[in-house]
């Protein structure tokens, strides 16, 4: 089933690349495709991903950034947004400028929704400074309605060690976001990749066939994918299934290239309506396992 973009805007918060797709890069080109107009804010500026080479960092000074966001927030237009998303920050004042937008647009619009990626690090540690994760976890999850952490985010969010699926599914419910998608969780394929959606009744599993080295920036292709279809109205489960197939088949493509960065310029067809299928399954939630008991 199509699930019709609804009408207004969508303030997109990360950093911006000048070469590559990752951060708001991947994000705006990702919504802007699917039919959303979007407020782009970036946090930080730079020539690419770190990764790649040397990366100089264009940063906003003093009070620059939270004048911005406030004006967006008071602005004769505030009443046109429905959504927000927010990835990567570049230092914990962001985090307070941010949680000042969402409130004062949800005072405009109480029906917002906001989702939060938690950029914060991946499986070689924290990659931004322990203040930033702090203000992220302290004041932008309590506002979210949907969290899109990987697993070791996950973890350091929640102050808990995730040995497997369970683990992470319990760890989700405490996180405080009424949705939250795990974007490494463990999968049950040999060789594969999970994405785990978690709210308050149901735990679900997307998976499909590992890709080896991929490219930068399939969580903030995800996220904005998993947005689009949530605040299209598509049901968690078909909005996991979708977005999971949309960044499997991009992926594919560019690994097949041999492209370093992702390609969504080519395959925008991909996020509209993917062919790559991916595996459903429901996981056993804790209010069944409670039943059983």
């Amino acid at each position: 089933m199509t699930f019709a973009p609804p009408a207004g805007a969508i303030v997109a918060i990360s950093s911006y690349v000048m070469r590559g797709k990752i951060g708001n890069r991947a994000i705006v080109f990702a919504l802007e495709s699917l039919g959303y107009n979007i407020w782009s804010v970036p946090t930080v500026v730079l020539p690419w991903h770190p990764g790649h080479w040397r990366a100089t960092r264009l940063q906003f000074e003093g009070e620059a950034f939270a004048n911005a966001l406030r004006e967006l927030g008071e602005s004769r237009w505030r009443g046109e947004v429905c959504g927000v998303i927010s990835g990567y920050l570049a230092n914990a004042a962001q985090a307070e400028a941010i949680a000042e937008l969402v409130e004062n647009l949800r005072a405009e619009s109480p029906g917002l929704i906001y989702l939060c990626d938690p950029v914060i690090g991946d499986e070689g540690g924290l990659y931004v400074g322990e203040d930033t994760a702090r203000a992220i976890r302290d004041r932008l999850l309590p506002l979210a309605d949907i969290a899109t952490p990987n697993r070791f985010e996950l973890s350091w969010l929640a102050n808990r060690a995730l040995a497997d699926n369970t683990a992470m599914i319990d760890a989700a419910l405490a996180l405080g976001p009424a949705e939250v998608v795990v974007t490494s969780a463990q999968s049950m394929l040999k060789e594969g990749v999970a994405t785990l959606f978690v709210d308050r009744r149901q735990a679900l599993l997307a998976e499909h066939q590992r890709v080896e080295n991929p490219p930068n920036g399939l969580g903030d292709l995800f996220s904005a994918l998993f947005l689009a279809a949530r605040l299209a109205g598509a049901p968690p489960g078909e909005a996991l299934e979708k977005s999971t197939a949309s960044v499997f088949e991009t992926l594919t493509r560019a690994v097949r290239e041999g492209s370093d960065e992702l390609m969504p310029e080519k395959d925008a067809h991909s996020l509209r309506a993917p062919f790559a299928k991916v595996g459903l399954r429901q996981l056993m939630h804790p209010s069944r396992r409670r039943k059983r008991n």
